[in-house]
C-alpha cells in the first residue's frame, strides 16, 4: 500500500500517480510454489521469536513505559533506508513481486528478533494494508526528480491565493477492493496457519498540516506568507485541517480504522502497547478516540514560537483533540515552542530530535510525558563506529533525563556505511547504558 515505484524521471505528476495503486495490482496476486515455501519458512521463524518468553517481557516493558511507569530507558532501532544495506539482494530468494515484498517484511522481523538486540517487539502477526490511491486534494503537485532516492523539486499549484485556494477540497481516495481482498486472502492462504494475518488501515504517517501545505503552496512561499499573506496562510492551514477532519469522519463511518494499542508503530518512533486504549465504551467499530494520533510541523523548524502558536497550532489542535492518546513532533526541536505544544490534547509521546536542548526538555517533560530521544544518525553512518563517542553521548543524555520516561530511538538513517554491525553495536551500547541507569 505505502510503496509505489517512481523510478528515475524528470517529472512526476501526482494526477498520474492517483490513477496508480500505491502497492500491488490484481496481476501481482500470484505466488509460486517455491516462493510460498520461502515465505512459510520465514513466517515460522517469526512465530518462534514472537512466542519466546523474552518477547513477552518486551511487550510488557513497552506497556509500562507507555503508561508512564518508571522503567529503564527503552531502546529501538529502525534503520529506515539502512535496511537496503542489511537485507541485500544476495539474501532475497523470492522472485514474484508481492512475495519479495512480504519476504522483506518477514526478514526485517527476524533481524530485529535475532540480530538487532534492541527492544523491538516481534508479534505473531502479518499485516496486509489496503491498496489505495493517494489523497487527492483537488490540485496537482508535479515533482521533478532525477533519481528515485535523490533530491527533488516540485511545482506548487497554489500560485495565487485568490484564484487557486478555492480549488482545494477535502482529500479523497479510492480503495481497490478487488486487489485488497485478493491480497488478504492470498496472505491468509500462505501464512494464516502460522501467523495471524490482519487487514490493517495505515491512513497517515502524520496528520501534520505543513507538509501538504508546503507541497501545495511551496515552502519558500509559505515563509513569506507569514508576513505578506497572513490571513491567506491561516485559511490554507484551516482548509487542510478541515480536510483531515473530514477524512477522519469518513474513516470512522466506513469502519476503516484499526486499533494501534499493540506492537503498531506510533508517532515518529515507539510502539503503541497500552491498557488505556481503546476507550471504555469501545465495542467493535474503531474511532479516533480509541487509538493513538500524531502530528508534527517539521517544515516550520525556523519559525518563531509565536508564529507557530498563531498560524499552525490552532489548526493542529482540533485534529489531535479527536484521539485517545497523542504523539507530537519528529525532527523539529521543540524546546522553544514547548509552551504551545504542551496544550495538545492527551499528549503522551514527545519527539526530542538531535537538535533539541535535552536539558530544557528534560525539565519540561519530567515524568509527565514520554521523552522520545532521537540521537543523530550520523554516528552510525561511517565505516568505523566510534564506540566511545556513542557511549559518551548516550550516557550523558540518560543522566540528564534520569527523572524522565525515556525511550531512545535510532532512525532517519540514509546509510549505515554498509555495516549492519554498526546498528547492532549501537543497540548493545544503548542497552548497556539503559541497564546502568535503571
Amino acid at each position: 500500500m505505502e510503496e509505489y515505484g517512481n523510478g528515475p524521471s524528470t517529472g512526476l505528476d501526482q494526477s498520474a500517480l492517483r490513477k496508480m495503486e500505491t502497492g500491488f495490482n490484481q496481476e501481482d496476486l500470484s505466488v509460486s510454489d517455491d516462493d510460498r515455501e520461502v515465505l512459510r519458512a520465514l513466517a515460522m521463524e517469526v512465530a518462534d521469536i514472537a512466542a519466546s518468553d523474552g518477547m513477552a517481557e518486551t511487550r510488557e516493558l513497552w506497556k509500562r513505559h507507555n503508561m508512564l511507569e518508571h522503567t529503564r530507558p527503552v531502546v529501538f532501532c529502525d534503520p529506515e533506508n539502512g535496511w537496503n544495506e542489511i537485507i541485500t539482494e544476495v539474501q532475497m530468494r523470492c522472485t514474484g513481486k508481492i512475495a519479495r515484498r512480504w519476504e522483506m517484511d518477514l526478514r526485517k522481523e527476524i533481524f530485529w528478533g535475532k540480530e538487532m538486540g534492541d527492544d523491538k517487539p516481534v508479534d505473531p502477526v502479518f499485516d496486509v494494508p489496503y491498496t489505495v490511491t493517494l489523497d487527492d486534494w483537488g490540485l496537482d503537485v508535479v515533482y521533478h526528480q532525477t533519481d528515485s532516492l535523490g533530491s527533488f523539486v516540485w511545482d506548487n499549484p497554489i500560485k495565487d491565493y485568490q484564484s487557486d485556494l478555492k480549488k482545494l477540497h477535502p482529500p479523497t481516495f479510492e480503495i481497490d477492493w478487488e486487489t485488497t481482498r485478493g491480497s488478504i486472502e492470498l496472505a491468509r492462504g500462505i501464512l494464516g496457519d502460522i501467523l495471524t494475518v490482519r487487514l490493517i488501515g495505515t491512513w497517515w504517517w502524520s496528520l501534520g498540516l505543513t507538509l501538504p501545505g508546503a507541497a501545495l503552496r511551496g515552502l519558500n512561499n509559505i515563509f513569506m506568507d507569514f508576513i505578506d499573506h497572513p490571513d491567506e496562510l491561516k485559511e490554507l492551514m484551516s482548509c487542510i485541517s478541515r480536510g483531515y477532519l473530514q477524512k477522519l469522519d469518513y474513516l470512522e463511518e466506513q469502519n476503516l480504522m484499526s486499533l494501534n494499542n499493540d506492537g503498531t508503530y506510533v508517532g515518529s518512533g515507539g510502539f503503541g502497547y497500552t491498557d488505556e486504549l481503546p476507550a471504555e465504551d469501545f465495542q467493535s467499530r474503531v474511532r479516533c478516540k480509541d487509538i493513538w494520533g500524531f502530528t508534527e510541523s517539521q517544515e516550520t523548524v525556523n519559525v518563531s514560537p509565536d508564529m507557530y502558536g498563531e498560524f499552525i497550532f490552532p489548526y493542529e489542535k482540533p485534529i489531535m483533540d479527536r484521539f485517545g492518546l497523542t504523539c507530537y513532533g519528529c525532527c523539529e526541536p521543540l524546546h522553544s515552542r514547548w509552551h504551545v505544544v504542551k496544550r495538545h490534547h492527551n499528549l503522551r509521546r514527545v519527539s526530542c530530535s538531535p537538535w533539541v536542548d535535552v536539558e530544557k526538555m528534560a525539565q519540561s517533560l519530567e515524568d509527565d510525558y514520554i521523552f522520545s530521544l532521537k540521537p543523530n544518525p550520523v554516528i552510525v553512518a561511517g565505516h568505523d563506529l566510534e564506540r566511545d563517542a556513542v557511549r559518551r553521548d548516550i550516557r550523558s543524555n540518560f543522566e540528564i533525563t534520569n527523572d524522565c520516561i525515556v525511550e531512545i530511538i535510532m532512525k532517519d538513517n540514509h546509510t549505515i556505511g554498509n555495516r549492519p554491525e554498526n546498528l547492532v553495536e549501537w543497540c548493545t551500547i544503548a542497552k548497556e547504558e539503559a541497564l546502568r541507569i535503571a
